[in-house]
């Protein structure tokens, strides 16, 4: 049996039923125990997307074609990103052909793999990376004993994909002390069941182990995160490359620095790196081809004091600018925060954060909305960054992404704008110099029992989270905040602004207020109604 257009969106069509079946207990894989936008609701969300889009296409360009710009547009998080560019992969292979067979099918599931690959400038190995490389390699081997039965091909890629998702704890040692497998190559492994079942008529029943574990022994270990705070330029440039040159750039930015975003197309690429060593990573961009519209900051000579804190007639000033050349849409939920960030001059706000991860599309149409021709987005969430860069390639409009990945990076950001007879390269700098430059805390309750570097984790507990990494877990509310305002309050520390959400207590928020009281240091105290997180602290 071939794969027409109409069994494509059939797979489609099942893939989303299977996420929506195991959603959570996708989401209990994942592992990092604060309320997050989870794999499963990612994944399924980002195929939802695509099941809308290729509903009233018909053959298999139209619909080829709609997988790919569906999951394109509906891509949230990191595994709605990484799913994104495996669906692309295998529809623009599809593209072209009114039926695919096993060599179609081969060939599909190496450029998925490439794709994806390419689409993480950090591969992580025992990841959904992991688990679709050795499908298409499982592909590749069988491809020939399998003639043209797609059936026998299918098969044989789903026992690799399984097995070397069991594998996944092994390679990751993050999974293993869990004692779960990845999320996100658990949801991929539900994609290759889609094909399975439509090409033979089978119902393909998934080891149960393999999401009982998560409802067994889903832990956290929290996320891997790079210490980047001590590289001191930044450099960005366009930069005019073949593809096969832009492999070998990737490569050698990596070995250079962090906070790497490289994309484009079409011979045109913006990148932009963190580095100490600003010359190589020019360098970098001569070997591989004309890099232009250089810049290079000087990241610790910022100075954040004016721009933290601009006189109020400069605020009124740009109140009156209502036709700013640069406008910036902020990612954020809870009225008061809302309002915050409209004060500071936001033009538009996407509604969303943890748990609430907005589309590609959501920020795509926010950008439409506005009428600069420039757009800074503040993500203000990790898990919402990836979506964010992929907005630039999709408009007219330049877009550029101040990689915030809390709310209060978000607000110093704000305080740093201003987009009157500023280069946008330079204002984006600012913006990012004064997100760096605020420490961050958060406070939130454990969303299931977890083993993290920290120690034991209940559900329940109240996790204090500093500058992005769990600093504590505590049975008591006011134990957890008052520890981690101690934490983030050091000698050098000049205003602490705490921000209370949805769930504060008076006497928790009491007690905090006493603390910075007795404390060498000024506060102010603001209501942003957002939701999940009960605090949320910046410290200048």
């Amino acid at each position: 049996m071939a794969i027409t257009a109409d069994h494509l969106k059939r797979v489609i069509s099942r893939y989303h039923e299977r996420l929506t079946h195991h959603r959570e207990a996708l989401n209990r894989l994942n592992v990092y125990p604060v309320p997050d936008g989870d794999t499963g609701t990612n994944m399924s969300l980002t195929v939802q997307a695509v099941v809308e889009e290729v509903r009233d296409v018909q053959g298999m360009d139209a619909v080829a074609g709609a997988i790919a710009h569906g999951s394109l547009m509906g891509a949230r998080g990191n595994s709605g990103v990484i799913l994104s560019q495996i669906l692309r992969g295998l529809s623009d292979t599809f593209r072209g052909s009114e039926e695919v067979g096993t060599v179609e099918f081969v060939m599909a599931l190496d450029r998925a793999s490439h794709a994806a690959y390419q689409a993480v400038l950090r591969p992580v190995e025992g990841t959904i990376l992991t688990v679709l490389r050795a499908a298409a390699e499982a592909a590749a081997e069988t491809g020939t004993a399998a003639g043209e039965d797609l059936g026998a091909l299918l098969a044989s890629v789903y026992r690799r994909a399984e097995k070397e998702l069991e594998n996944t704890p092994e390679l990751l040692p993050v999974l293993k002390q869990a004692g779960v497998v990845d999320a996100g190559a658990a949801g991929f492994l539900l994609l290759i069941v889609a094909f399975l079942e439509e090409v033979t008529g089978l119902d393909v029943v998934v080891p149960e182990r393999i999401f009982n574990a998560a409802l067994e022994a889903a832990g956290d270990s929290g996320s891997d995160h790079d210490a980047i705070a001590g590289l001191r330029y930044e450099v960005m440039y366009l930069l005019d490359a073949t593809d096969e040159n832009i492999v070998r750039f990737r490569k050698r930015w990596l070995e250079l620095g962090d906070s790497i975003v490289v994309v484009g197309g079409e011979g045109t690429y913006n990148c932009h790196i963190h580095t100490d060593l600003p010359g190589p990573a020019i360098e970098a961009g001569i070997e591989a081809g004309r890099p232009h519209r250089l810049e290079i900051t000087d990241l610790l000579d910022q100075s954040a004091d004016e721009a933290f804190h601009p006189g109020e007639s400069v605020r009124e000033a740009m109140a009156e600018f209502a036709d700013t050349p640069v406008a910036v849409i902020p990612v954020v939920a809870g009225r008061g925060l809302v309002e915050m960030f409209r004060s500071l001059g936001a033009q538009q706000v996407v509604t969303g954060g943890q748990t609430m991860n907005p589309s590609t599309q959501d920020l795509l149409s926010a950008v439409d909305r506005v009428r600069a021709d420039t757009v800074v987005l503040l993500p203000n969430n990790k898990n919402i960054v990836p979506v964010a860069q992929q907005v630039d390639a999709l408009t007219d409009k330049q877009v550029l992404v101040v990689p915030t990945v809390t709310v209060p990076q978000g607000l110093a950001a704000m305080v740093a704008y201003f987009p009157v007879n500023s280069d946008p390269t330079d204002l984006v700098a600012s913006m990012q110099a004064a997100a760096g430059d605020v420490r961050t805390g958060e406070l939130t309750r454990a969303v299931r029992s977890s083993a993290t570097p920290i120690g034991a984790v209940s559900e329940g507990d109240w996790l204090a989270i500093a500058d992005g990494y769990l600093h504590s877990a505590h049975a008591n509310e006011e134990a957890a905040l008052i520890g981690l305002l101690d934490h983030l309050v050091g000698d050098d520390a000049e205003l602490v602004t705490l921000i209370t959400g949805l769930g504060a207590t008076p006497d928790t928020t009491a007690a905090a207020r006493d603390w910075l009281a007795a404390q060498d240091v000024d506060s102010e105290f603001a209501d942003g109604g957002q939701p999940l997180y009960p605090y949320l602290i910046s410290v200048e």
